[in-house]
């Protein structure tokens, strides 16, 4: 996959929203939102960050798991200036719905982290253990959230807090890269 040509086709989180949002979708992914709050810890480590970070995520304005989730890396972006934050429509960008698919599925959202010059680092998606584990607790079956309901503020932060740990993980991975500190010098 051409990551680079993929980020260069992504769009920031509210050209993405304004774009596929419609007026159903956009207020629920501004509900979670304004929501979300990081903890001083979950900020100080995001301030931390010092390796650009591409992040591209594969996503669907309609998807509840979407709606729940991708407001998060919004916040962790506008957290860390060094987290360059992209989103890709699923259902537009087919060849990389393919690329991402898990179990053979069409999941989202996906996130791809890649360096500054686009080489992949890592990829995680499409829903936490912690929201796992609520599903198996609320259905012990297959189910698509809507977004018409929010989670819960308990959910809410764990998966906050799960997704903190991939950004972190990859964050690591740059500034741990023998590739990276060569070419920074450090």
């Amino acid at each position: 996959m051409d990551w680079q040509a993929k980020f260069s086709q992504g769009l920031a989180y509210d050209e993405f929203l304004a774009r596929y949002g419609q007026p159903s979708y956009a207020p629920r992914w501004q509900t979670v939102h304004d929501r979300l709050r990081l903890a001083d810890a979950q900020k100080s480590l995001l301030g931390s960050f010092r390796r650009t970070m591409n992040v591209l995520c594969l996503a669907g304005a309609w998807c509840g798991d979407c709606i729940n989730q991708c407001p998060i890396f919004d916040h962790f972006a506008r957290s860390a200036p060094v987290i360059k934050l992209r989103f890709l429509d699923r259902d537009d960008h087919a060849d990389v719905q393919r690329e991402l698919s898990i179990n053979a599925g069409k999941r989202v959202p996906v996130v791809v982290f890649l360096s500054e010059d686009n080489h992949e680092v890592a990829r995680y998606g499409e829903r936490t253990l912690a929201q796992y584990r609520q599903l198996a607790h609320d259905n012990l079956g297959p189910a698509c959230p809507t977004g018409l309901v929010p989670a819960s503020a308990a959910l809410l932060d764990a998966v906050t807090q799960e997704w903190l740990d991939q950004f972190e993980r990859a964050q690591l991975i740059l500034r741990l890269s023998p590739r990276l500190r060569q070419m920074h010098g450090d």
